[in-house]
Parts: structure tokens; sequence; C-alpha cells
């Protein structure tokens, strides 16, 4: 079990964390999420003894990281899958780390197996891509047989076979009673292998929950639909104040004139008989549940630190330099340039 007690943390006059706490229990993949700049990183290095705290404690088993007697029998940490060092064998990099460890050799073989390395154990680090690179932080990580997992992003670089196998490791790893802490970008990742999610953002921690209970919060009825009867799509709502009619990306395969929504706020069967009163084309016609992704978007939204501008959306320097019209007393479309 791994566990943070109001942990707060400043690097100079920046605070980075403000009163950390959660716990990562045995038997379950908690799943670590935030925007970039939310303070992950920095939790998980104070979870492992690299920085120290401004204010509280991270323990592991009962005990600060610093403190366990055999540390990799206790946390197995991939932090950075550059770890290694370039000159060195995959099988002379875990075989130093073994050795000073006091943990037999056979278990280099083992860990280079499990992790699909066994026929380049001979090969230098400096040569490895960077799903190769994951997958010896894996290895190393897995060395000492610890209890406790944590993985800052693992699946960088992977291809899909091995985005599976670190799923599966991970469900593995709790299903022998490990406590597995998962930081993860890939919220679609996140959706199929935690169980419980400690949520971030500018250094608070804003939710702590289980996966399912987290969409099911922020479940609505969605309606998904493809259209080309724009017009007669939104006079059909135009006196029902509490419907949403949102336009999303179209997918490849639909006729030209088609174009996506999505609908919120309204009754599966009430908008099914609308489209045939009104004679509205459907070429999809879907009811739908926001996904984990979406309810993680609407939560932490507030919290991120670097927002970018909507795809297509014009930066104001160059807005600025758009040709003015002619007559100036004669606005262009919507009041100004798009």
């Amino acid at each position: 079990m791994m566990e943070l007690n109001g942990v707060c943390k400043s690097f100079g006059a920046k605070p980075i964390l403000d009163h950390v706490s959660f716990t990562a229990p045995d038997g379950v993949v908690t799943g670590f999420v935030g925007p970039n700049g939310a303070g992950k990183s920095t939790t998980m290095r104070i979870l492992l003894g690299l920085i120290a705290p401004n204010e509280g404690s991270a323990l592991v088993d009962g005990v600060p990281y610093t403190r366990c007697a055999l540390p990799m029998a206790s946390v197995g940490a991939v932090l950075d899958a550059r770890c290694a060092p370039k000159n060195r064998s995959a099988y002379a990099y875990l075989k130093s780390l073994a050795y000073t460890n006091n943990i037999p050799k056979s278990r280099i073989d083992e860990v280079l197996d499990l992790t699909g390395l066994a026929s380049a154990r001979m090969t230098k680090a400096g040569r490895f891509s960077l799903g190769m690179g994951q997958r010896l932080a894996i290895a190393a990580a897995m060395l000492g047989d610890p209890k406790n997992l944590v993985l800052d992003e693992p699946v960088n670089g992977l291809d899909a076979e091995g985005v599976k196998w670190v799923r599966d490791l991970c469900r593995n790893s709790a299903a022998a009673g490990r406590a597995v802490l998962l930081s993860s970008h890939l919220m679609s990742e996140v959706a199929l292998t935690a169980d419980t999610l400690v949520i971030i953002g500018q250094g608070r921690i804003l939710k702590c929950t289980t996966v399912a209970d987290f969409v099911s919060e922020h479940s609505r009825p969605l309606i998904s639909v493809v259209t080309p009867d724009v017009d007669k799509l939104h006079a059909m709502f135009a006196h029902s104040p509490g419907v949403r009619i949102t336009e999303t990306a179209l997918a490849d395969g639909y006729p030209h004139d088609a174009r996506a929504f999505s609908i919120e706020g309204a009754d599966l069967e009430t908008v099914a008989r609308g489209f045939v009163a009104n004679q509205i084309v459907a070429y999809r016609f879907a009811r739908e549940q926001v996904s984990l992704e979406q309810a993680y978007m609407e939560l932490t939204h507030a919290h991120a630190q670097y927002v970018a501008a909507p795809i297509g959306a014009m930066p104001p320097q160059q807005a600025m330099r758009q040709p003015q019209p002619a007559n100036p007393t004669i606005p262009t479309m919507n009041g100004g340039a798009r």
C-alpha cells in the first residue's frame, strides 16, 4: 500500500502540491491522472524519496521509502524510459541492479523473458527504441518482484501489442495483491486498466473515486446523429431550452452533405419521433454515454496549465492582419474576422 498524507511542495516561490492526500491500496490499480503541470511526476518522486516535501508524509507499507530495508522488493518504479546507461547492454544493466540489491542472477533472465527482451539481452540500451527502453525500464522495476508498482506513463512509445501487455501487467499485478499506481494521459487506457481514479489539478486532489462511479456521476443521455438536414434539426429544438446541440467531428464514409451532432438533454424516443415528423434524414442515430475521457476533460479543463486554442481558431495577431472591408460601415459576418 502507498499513501500520501497532506503533502505540500514548493520550488522557490512556486507552489506545486497543496495538501495532497490519497491511498493506492493493495490489490488495486489506481489511475493517477491530471493535466500537464498538475503535479503528478512531483508526487511520484516524493513517494519514492527523490524529492523531499515541505509538509506531509509519503509512506510505502507504512514507512518512508528511504527507510525500506529492501527497496526493490518494496517498490518497482518506472519514471523514465531512458533510465539505463546508453553504453551498457540490457543484461549488464539489470545485472548491476541485481548485484547491488542482493537479487539472484536467475531473476534477470526471468524479467527479460517477461518483458520480451530476451533476444535483445546483449544490445546496448543506447540502441533501443523508446518502446524497447520502456520495456527495459519495466524489467528493472520488476527485478525485485516488488510489492508495489509506480508507473509514470509506461505505454509511451509502445505499439498496440506493447500497450496491451502493460495493461495486462498492471491487472495481473493487482490480482496478485500488489498496489499499482499508474499515471497516464491516455484516458482510454486508464478506463481499461484502472479500478480507482485519483484526479489532480494545479497541485490539488480534485477527485478520488472508482472509474465506474466517476463515469456514472457524469453520465447523461446523449444522442449521436449524422444528418444533412442541419436547419431542420435546429428548428426542431428551437423551443427546447433544455436541449443542447453540439457539432462533433464527422467520421469518414458519410455522404459529402453530412454533418455530425451530439444532442444532450433529450429523450431518445421523442427525438426519434421528431425526426420522422420533421422528415429529417439520419445517416446515423444512436444513444451514447459520456466517456471517461469526456468526464475527465470537463472536470479538469479549468485546472489545465496549458490550454490550446480550438483547431481552426485564428491567432489574434493573424486576425489583426486580415484585410478590412472596403466600406467600414458594413460589418463582416459575426461582426469581424472569424
